[in-house]
């Protein structure tokens, strides 16, 4: 009973954590789409060059923000939740 509960919370935590890597797709898409913006915005006034690309890395910077955030919880999945839930499952039952 207690390895079946702790095989469970194992592939929780795994599905879990590959669950919030699909928050990576996002932050690519959209620095992608910024990018390919910038480019036309630079192509069409060449002047605004500066401003465009300062505002482009502001921007891709709070996009990739998302990304380190899903890794992050991703990596807490891997390394410490699954300690951490079989702790209290084995103080819990005994």
């Amino acid at each position: 009973m207690l390895e079946l509960a702790i095989g469970i919370i194992l592939g929780c935590c795994a599905l879990g954590a590959g669950m919030a890597m699909i928050a990576g797709i996002g932050p690519g898409i959209g620095e992608g789409n910024a990018v390919a913006r910038a480019c036309e915005a630079i192509g069409r006034q060449p002047e605004a060059k500066g401003s465009i690309t300062s505002t482009l890395f502001v921007g891709c910077a709070i996009a990739e923000t998302t990304g380190l955030y899903a890794l992050v919880i991703a990596i807490l999945l891997i390394f410490v939740a699954p300690d951490m839930l079989v702790n209290i499952l084995t103080s819990t039952l005994g």
